[in-house]
């Protein structure tokens, strides 16, 4: 993955270290390891993110801020990867978590695609939590290890595909 293009994107690091809302992480957002970019710790950003937007719960960003530096993964792409998760993208995602959560558990109701409006959810939460919960574990855990493993191999792709050039060059 080239650095530069994923660096485009990411908003600076003194920007993050300085938020009114992460000061709560104190010293550990002096890490430099937060910030750099590498084939580890993007990956392990991948998996932290993808697996944060799933999560049906408010306050997503925090999970995926907390989780980054517990395992050490790039701070601004776990946080950015959780904004997949937005209102336009909520009730469908969230529908098929509870879809699979409910053929994995065997309890097939028919609730329909507006209840996982944020009103038509709380309304009905005590008919969904359970299969919800399980099929966004589900895809959550699936999608972190689909995400940081593509990466793994798109970084080294990236990377042998450079060697071969520098060694065609004569570099």
């Amino acid at each position: 993955m080239p650095k530069k293009f994923i660096q485009r994107f990411l908003p600076e690091h003194h920007t993050i270290k300085e938020h009114k809302h992460l000061q709560f992480l104190g010293d550990h957002l002096h890490n430099p390891n937060l910030w750099h970019l590498n084939r580890r710790s993007t990956a392990m950003a991948f998996a932290v993110g993808l697996f944060c937007m799933y999560l049906p719960i408010p306050g997503q960003m925090i999970v995926a801020a907390v989780l980054a530096l517990l395992v050490g993964a790039n701070l601004p792409i776990s946080v950015v990867l959780v904004w997949i998760t937005n209102p336009l993208t909520m009730p469908p995602m969230f529908y098929a978590a509870y879809k699979l959560g409910s053929w994995v558990l065997g309890t097939e109701n028919e609730i329909s695609p507006d209840v996982f409006t944020l009103g038509g959810a709380l309304h009905e939460l005590g008919d969904i939590w359970w299969p919800l919960l399980l099929g966004s574990l589900i895809l959550g855990v699936s999608l972190a290890a689909i995400g940081y493993t593509a990466i793994r191999a798109l970084w080294r792709y990236a990377v042998i595909k450079r060697w071969r050039k520098r060694a065609e060059r004569g570099i």
